[in-house]
Order: structure tokens, then C-alpha cells, then sequence
């Protein structure tokens, strides 16, 4: 009698076939729900991250723009005050009336665009016609993401 009990009770404690067959099904499901999810969450800490960083990088073009009204950096003809390039704002520029030969620096680096991941930005003058998509080369007015993807708004990346 004993091993009728040992063996009704082992019995007891094994899963059968369609109760595996089930959890899988529901684990399944469960994953396939989650996979949407996820990849939404990292898109939008993608945008998230190229919003900071525009908003960085303009910033940055406006401090510069305010020392050059100022008056404490050399302003050159056609630029209107606006810096030629992103690696000025990185590499600085000297300081007008300041004894001590100063370096004003703007942007620690050039931020990356976590889209397209690189340092390429997007880059329109002063000068340029905000509908086109190509720079006039006489300075840095404003950035935009080069990519052509659709953000989850519906919105182009670029016309951030």
C-alpha cells in the first residue's frame, strides 16, 4: 500500500503534456505583446536623446551669438555673428579685451546624434532659405538631424 501512495504521489508533483504545452503558449503570447513595447521605449529614449542634443547644440550657437553682440569675439564679414562652424564652438575662440588671452569655449564636443549615430549634423546659414535642405556655407544659424526616418509623432526627424 505504501507504493500506490509513492507512486500517486510522484504522478502528482510531474506536469503533463498540454500544461507545458499551455505555459509555453501563454509565455508566448506574453513575449510577442512585450517585443512592440520595448522597442517603442527605446525609440523614444532615442528621440529623447536628440532632442537634448539639438537643444545643446543651439544653445551653444546662441551663447555664441551673444558674445559676438557683445562685443567680446571677433566678428568676420558675412557670418552675422554666427559661428563658421561646430568645431569653433568646441575649439573656442580668443577673447576680445582680455588681457590674459582667454579662450571662449562653447561646447565641450560636438554632441552625436543618437540616430544616426555620428557627429554629422545637419547645418543651415543665416543666409540660406530655410525650405532647402542645403548649406550656403557662411555660417551655423541652425542644426537638424540628417535622417529621413519618421519619429513616433509622425514627424520627420529633420524638421526638428
Amino acid at each position: 500500500m505504501n507504493r500506490g501512495l509513492t507512486a500517486r504521489w510522484r504522478g502528482s508533483r510531474a506536469f503533463s503534456l498540454i500544461e507545458l504545452i499551455v505555459t509555453l503558449w501563454i509565455l508566448a503570447i506574453l513575449l510577442g505583446l512585450s517585443v512592440p513595447l520595448v522597442s517603442k521605449t527605446v525609440k523614444r529614449e532615442r528621440e529623447y536623446e536628440l532632442k537634448r542634443s539639438l537643444r545643446e547644440l543651439r544653445q551653444a550657437i546662441d551663447y555664441y551669438k551673444a558674445a559676438s553682440d557683445a562685443g567680446r569675439i571677433e566678428v568676420q564679414l558675412d557670418t552675422e555673428g554666427y559661428p563658421p562652424d561646430l568645431e569653433t564652438l568646441v575649439d573656442g575662440v580668443e577673447a576680445i579685451g582680455d588681457a590674459t588671452g582667454a579662450t571662449l569655449k562653447f561646447l565641450r564636443r560636438v554632441p552625436l546624434d543618437p540616430v544616426t549615430n555620428s557627429t554629422d549634423w545637419g547645418l543651415r546659414s543665416y543666409q540660406d532659405d530655410p525650405q532647402t535642405g542645403s548649406w550656403g556655407g557662411q555660417n551655423v544659424f541652425d542644426v537638424y538631424c540628417i535622417s529621413d526616418e519618421v519619429a513616433l509623432d509622425g514627424s520627420l526627424y529633420r524638421d526638428w
